[in-house]
């Protein structure tokens, strides 16, 4: 298990993980997770390769969040779990989370409820798209974990102003950020982390037998 001091100085190419859920999280039988450092071709005889970036950010150049007009964000409530977790499945073809699940994720050491970012369309207030992050004080990193915009409202700039609004949120409390995804997602969200100030060629091969 990476320690502490090993994680702060590499978070990206020691853990596929956050630190937080590094120290408690054990593998599941039958899966391996190997940095590309340490991946062959070998490996894809025993096991089918899911392979995720993980990208770090390091808070110097933070820039200032613009929505357009047509565009309202607030903070998540309660309330709004259920409509979120419908978001999520929405935007994912392999995810199918519940509200109970999203209620969940507010139980930990890291939950910031400042850091659960709604955007709603201002004319019919629908839910469009939303940020969900974490802030480990321990390590004092921001998390990003969930970030989706339905796939009508892609490309009108929402995901930008969401990773940009969670970065500005933790601005001089965190002193890096991560964030990880699917390597080969088809809506190429590493580049828009990218175009937001995350770096690193970090990538992690999640291992599970045939």
């Amino acid at each position: 298990m990476v320690s502490l001091g090993e994680y702060l100085r590499d978070p990206c190419g020691t853990s596929s993980l956050p630190y937080w859920k590094a120290i408690g999280t054990p593998v599941p039988d039958g899966m391996t997770v190997v940095h590309d450092r340490d991946f062959s071709a070998g490996f894809l005889l025993t096991y089918a390769d899911e392979p995720y970036f993980r990208l770090k950010c390091d808070m110097r150049n933070v820039t200032e969040p613009r929505l357009d007009v047509r565009f309202v964000a607030r903070t998540a409530t309660p309330d709004d779990f259920a409509a979120l977790a419908s978001l999520i499945n929405t935007c994912y073809d392999d995810v199918a989370v519940t509200e109970k699940q999203v209620l969940g994720w507010t139980l930990t050491g890291v939950y910031r409820r400042d850091l659960w970012l709604l955007v709603t369309e201002k004319e019919t207030s629908a839910l469009i798209g939303a940020g969900i992050a974490d802030y480990d004080p321990e390590t004092r990193e921001l998390i990003l974990e969930w970030i989706q915009v339905l796939p009508a409202y892609r490309r009108m700039g929402i995901g930008r102003y969401i990773v940009q609004a969670l970065l500005a949120k933790t601005k001089g409390v965190a002193t890096f950020a991560t964030v990880s995804g699917r390597k080969d997602s088809p809506h190429d969200v590493e580049a828009l982390y990218r175009e937001c100030g995350f770096e690193g060629n970090d990538v992690w091969h999640v291992l599970r037998k045939k």
